[in-house]
């Protein structure tokens, strides 16, 4: 959706990448997170395929990753939600404004 925008095609990428700093650091560390968590649980499981193993810091992974992922789905929504702003697809006096400071 970042690529259609008014804003991107103008070049003021980097106006871009500063409005949704949050939600690119989030996604990193919820892929992260993510990824770690599911090959150690399969790793744990293919050693002992037949009981329940459930390690502390398998736990407190979890509990992390489980953490990270609420704070990644509220600002995915809020992204998703600021997305559909007119002013990102149409050229306006603020965005003629951030393009003359990003030409200084």
């Amino acid at each position: 959706m970042m690529f259609n925008t008014y804003v991107f095609q103008v070049g003021l990428v980097s106006l871009l990448l500063q409005r949704f700093r949050a939600l690119l650091l989030f996604s990193t560390l919820y892929l992260t997170l993510s990824i770690c968590l599911h090959s150690w649980v399969l790793n744990l499981r293919w050693r002992a395929s037949y009981r329940f193993v459930w390690t502390d810091g398998l736990q407190a992974l979890f509990v992390f990753q489980r953490i990270v992922a609420v704070l990644y789905y509220y600002l995915y929504k809020r992204t998703a939600e600021y997305m559909g702003d007119p002013r990102l697809y149409v050229d306006s006096i603020w965005l003629r404004e951030a393009f003359a400071r990003a030409r200084q």
